[in-house]
């Protein structure tokens, strides 16, 4: 029973396999795929756990702090009473020294320093995450242009079995008129030559789609086979307006620099605490009193360090040259992003206007070739000119298939370059 279950197990997996296989490929699941699988991806989860338990320990700063000391000192003098008094023994301290204690802080004011460095583990959290983001971007353009190419190879072979059929017609054409006396077997052996010439082609364009698919499949994770289907993508309209993930990094990199401001200042600012000591020394708390007592003290103390006045302005101006160049990395950034537009824009131009002859070229193209093959029936011309026609028709044919998919590619091209 338990081995029909592994069998079953096994089967259903193999089937679910093949199905995946058949179904067709979508560009936008590629791209959800390859942001999935790509290793760096592992960084998003990482980037989040190690944000969690920075700020978890942060939060503790709002416990009772436990700390335990001891020391043994051996000091040059001690104090002395500068009188002495008939009759009476004043004791002198020893000059070796012990104490051991353990002392509780509890915060009562830091002046906000916890919370600001709570805000700065959540910025760098964003930067960083969208950092990620940034990074995963440049995944998406890869997939394109390994999608578009598998496409492009598709149309190639799907015209590749149209020319072969065309020159097999030719084939049956002079075969005919072989039997007949009225063509030479040389005719025949270059239209043979030529179709396998074509099947060559194929398969040149099938070991290229193979190589192109197993790079894809290395970023979506998946083993696509040489009959994986994908689907063409819509015909799009894209809006020129930015909205690259690096905008949203700038942004982020300029409030981590605003925190970073805000938290000079509160660095200058008093912190109280409340604290308690209780121990165990030689002397104690009365250094006029010889041998071992233990004892306690408590209060609130105050610490304030008044050095940061001195730098904190240079610090602040520090950060406002770095907001700057951050500034002038986003001028650059969005300079090249609208370069990059113009020149897609005006990619997309000229093949559009390409196309508008490349069907009238083509429908011409195919008259000729139509009126070829009725010389060849008729023997007008011979093999090689009825060739040159149909290899003409199938070149223009292949510039308009190039044409149609590279214009659909450059719309893609532009949409991942504005980041709508």
């Amino acid at each position: 029973m338990k081995r029909l279950f592994v069998v079953i197990l096994v089967l259903f997996s193999v089937f679910q396999f093949y199905a995946q296989q058949d179904k067709l490929l979508k560009l936008q699941d590629c791209y959800a795929m390859a942001e999935e699988n790509y290793p760096l991806s592992k960084k998003r989860d990482l980037i989040t756990k190690s944000s969690e338990f920075t700020i978890d320990n942060i939060a503790k700063g709002y416990y009772p702090r436990f700390d335990v000391f001891g020391q043994a000192t051996y000091q040059s003098d001690v104090t002395k009473l500068p009188i002495s008094i008939p009759g009476i023994d004043v004791p002198i301290l020893n000059k070796d020294q012990y104490r051991a204690y353990a002392e509780v802080n509890q915060l009562i004011y830091d002046g906000g320093a916890l919370k600001q460095q709570k805000a700065i583990v959540e910025k760098q959290t964003k930067v960083s995450e969208q950092q990620l983001k940034v990074d995963l971007y440049a995944v998406k353009q890869r997939v394109t242009e390994l999608y578009f190419g598998i496409l492009v190879y598709d149309e190639q072979l799907f015209q590749n079995e149209l020319l072969k059929n065309d020159i097999r017609i030719g084939i049956k054409t002079v075969e005919a008129q072989l039997v007949n006396g009225t063509a030479y077997r040389s005719s025949l052996d270059l239209l043979k030559a030529e179709y396998l010439q074509t099947d060559q082609t194929a398969t040149g364009i099938r070991n290229y789609k193979k190589a192109y698919l197993d790079m894809l499949g290395l970023f979506i994770n998946l083993e696509l086979s040489p009959d994986t289907q994908l689907q063409t993508p819509d015909n799009i309209v894209n809006s020129m307006e930015i909205k690259r993930p690096e905008l949203e990094l700038f942004n982020y990199r300029n409030e981590s620099l605003e925190i970073d401001k805000k938290t000079i200042s509160i660095g200058n600012l008093p912190k109280f605490n409340f604290f308690v000591q209780g121990g165990y020394g030689n002397p104690a708390l009365n250094v006029l009193k010889e041998g071992w007592e233990s004892y306690y003290i408590g209060g609130v103390r105050l610490n304030w360090s008044l050095t940061g006045f001195y730098t904190s302005d240079k610090q602040k101006q520090i950060i406002e040259i770095n907001k700057e160049q951050l500034e002038v990395d986003k001028e650059v950034f969005l300079f090249n992003t609208n370069q990059s537009i113009k020149q897609q824009n005006a990619e997309i131009t000229k093949l559009e206007e390409y196309l508008v002859s490349d069907n009238e070229i083509i429908k011409l193209r195919n008259n000729v070739k139509k009126a070829a093959l009725a010389q060849l029936e008729n023997g007008v011309i011979d093999s090689s000119d009825y060739l040159r026609e149909v290899n003409q028709e199938n070149a223009a044919t292949q510039n308009k298939i190039i044409h149609e998919t590279d214009l659909l590619l450059a719309k893609y091209r532009q949409k991942l370059i504005t980041g709508n």
